[in-house]
């Protein structure tokens, strides 16, 4: 057991962690933390602590050897606009993460995480790769109606460009000679425009902008959002949770999981069916609006990814509206820790630029 590569991805209410040698999986396990949702730690920064314990626990009973754990990678939070790639973690990436400089997300923990448990490590090292503010839009796309404010790049973008690559493969060309369209259905959605290896346009997922997701209120008439702001109802962080958190179908169902709403409406509930299919025409009118994207060349693929990629009759739906526009491959449940492995391993090889933030 040498040269191991720790990948840590943190959602809401647990971490997913894995260890990896080579091609061969150590260890994987989905770590629940029940006492954040009975509200213990309500701040992504006062979880650090305690997530990094629960982690480097899980390893020890798991007899990992961490002396051997040589890269501790997670995917990127809310930082200053980056190129794709790998990112050495540096005081001013700590310091934007702490501060939620440019946002606060359950996200920020990953660089977090890896940098404290590589500091615990030996001659471990902690990255980032892919984070979700990578940014390759082309101009047009940064527009809005108010020249006071413009249209950001923030999307999964470790998942997209991974599953873009990997249909790459399979179709025999390279990710960099291919227009595709890919859609991440997770707690978020984000779907993006790739056009020869750049994502050029896609939705502000993490404010909400696009299709609603299971955690997220999408786009919403602006009018009647600002009359709530004044409305002396709801405090900005209500507002704010109302649109990313507490939004989409967790404010019809109060459940985070979408996995929960496929249940309901499999058994019958006729609400949960309703919401699901007009999520799903939603996701299916972004994809298409990103047809434009492409000044008229023809579309190689359009890709769904992410969790509820698992869902046969919520893809179904969308793939009856856009298969038209190109093909349509699933790539089901979200590969992130795959994808962290892949860099961490281009890493210890010697393959990959790592960039200083």
């Amino acid at each position: 057991m040498r040269d191991l590569v720790l990948a840590i991805n943190p959602r809401m209410y647990f971490t997913r962690v894995a260890v990896y040698q080579g091609n061969s999986t150590l260890f994987f396990k989905k770590i629940n933390h029940h006492n954040l949702e009975e509200g213990a730690y309500p701040l992504f920064n006062d979880q650090v602590d305690f997530r990094t314990s629960v982690i480097l626990k899980e390893l020890e009973e798991n007899d990992i050897e961490i002396k051997h754990i040589k890269v501790v990678i997670a995917r990127g939070g809310l930082i200053k606009p980056v190129k794709s790639g790998v990112y050495n973690i540096n005081e001013k990436m700590i310091e934007d993460l702490r501060g939620s400089e440019y946002g606060e997300d359950v996200v920020n923990l990953g660089g977090l995480l890896v940098k404290g448990i590589a500091n615990a490590i030996e001659g471990a090292r902690a990255y980032i790769a892919d984070p979700v503010v990578v940014d390759e839009f082309q101009d047009i796309a940064r527009f809005t109606g108010n020249p006071d404010l413009k249209r950001r790049s923030i999307f999964h973008a470790l998942d997209q460009k991974t599953s873009a690559r990997k249909y790459a493969k399979l179709k025999y060309s390279e990710y960099e000679n291919m227009n595709l369209i890919v859609a991440h259905l997770g707690g978020g959605i984000s779907i993006g425009a790739h056009k020869k290896g750049r994502v050029i346009d896609a939705n502000q997922a993490y404010d909400g902008d696009g299709p609603f997701s299971p955690i997220r209120s999408g786009s919403l008439p602006m009018g009647d959002v600002i009359k709530m702001c004044y409305s002396g109802k709801y405090t900005k962080h209500e507002m704010l949770k109302k649109q990313s958190g507490d939004g989409g179908l967790y404010a019809y169902f109060n459940t985070h999981s979408a996995f929960d709403v496929c249940k309901m409406r499999d058994a019958g509930n006729e609400k949960a069916e309703e919401v699901l299919s007009a999520m799903a025409y939603q996701v299916s009118k972004y994809i298409s609006s990103l047809y434009v994207c492409f000044d008229g060349e023809p579309i190689d693929g359009i890709l769904i990814t992410g969790g509820l990629a698992k869902d046969e009759k919520f893809v179904r739906e969308i793939r009856n509206r856009v298969e038209i526009i190109a093909p349509v491959y699933v790539i089901p449940g979200a590969e992130v820790l795959e994808a962290l492995s892949d860099y961490g391993q281009m890493i210890l090889r010697g393959e990959i630029e790592v960039k200083d933030y």
